[in-house]
C-alpha cells in the first residue's frame, strides 16, 4: 500500500480533474475494500460539511451499488475514507452469503467498525469529533434492537466497547 501522503496526492489529482468516482474506485482498490458484491459508485447530490450522505443501494441479496457526493474528496480524506468503508461494509452484509436482514444490526456492525477497525485496521483514525459522533449513533441502532433479545445479547460486550470509548472522549473535551 502507498504512504498516506502519496494516497492524498492521488486523490487531490483525480478530484481536481473532478474524476470523483475515480478517486473513490482507486481507494478500494488500494485500501483492499473491494468484495464481489459491490457493483460500483454513482454519484449523488453534493454534501454539506454537516452532512455528507453516502448509501449502499441494491436488493438484499443482489448486487450494491454505493452513492457517493459529486464533492466527496473537498472533505477529509481520513473521515471519507471511513464511510467508504462503512458502505463497503454494508455491500457485504447485503451479499446472499452474507445476508443480515436486520437493519439495526447492519448500522450497528458498520459504525463498530469505524471506532475500531477490526476488519480494516489499515483505514486512518477518524477526530475525536467523529468518533464521539459514530460512537452514538451506534448506540442508537444498538437501542433500536429489541430490548433483551439475542441480537442485543450479541453485540453486549461491544456495546460495552463503544460506552467505554464515548465516556473516555466525553472526559477529554
Amino acid at each position: 500500500m502507498k504512504a498516506y501522503q502519496e494516497i492524498i496526492q492521488w486523490v487531490n489529482s483525480f478530484h481536481e480533474k473532478g474524476e470523483t468516482i475515480q478517486a473513490a474506485e482507486f481507494l478500494i482498490t488500494e485500501y483492499n475494500f473491494n468484495h464481489p458484491n459491490f457493483k460500483g459508485f454513482e454519484l449523488r447530490e453534493k454534501a454539506k460539511p454537516d452532512f455528507i450522505l453516502m448509501t449502499t443501494e441494491g436488493i438484499l441479496g443482489g448486487p450494491q451499488i454505493i452513492r457517493i457526493p459529486k464533492n466527496t474528496f473537498e472533505f477529509p480524506l481520513n473521515l471519507m475514507l471511513n464511510l467508504l468503508a462503512h458502505e463497503m461494509i454494508h455491500v457485504q452484509q447485503k451479499a446472499k452469503d452474507t445476508l443480515i436482514t436486520d437493519k439495526n444490526e447492519r448500522e450497528w456492525q458498520a459504525y463498530y467498525e469505524n471506532l475500531f477497525h477490526k476488519q480494516f485496521p489499515q483505514i486512518p483514525e477518524l477526530s475525536d469529533f467523529h468518533k464521539k459522533a459514530f460512537a452514538s449513533k451506534a448506540l442508537d441502532y444498538y437501542n433500536r434492537m429489541e430490548v433483551g433479545s439475542e441480537l442485543q445479547l450479541k453485540y453486549a460486550e461491544e456495546k460495552e466497547e463503544v460506552e467505554r470509548l464515548l465516556k473516555l472522549l466525553t472526559s477529554i473535551s
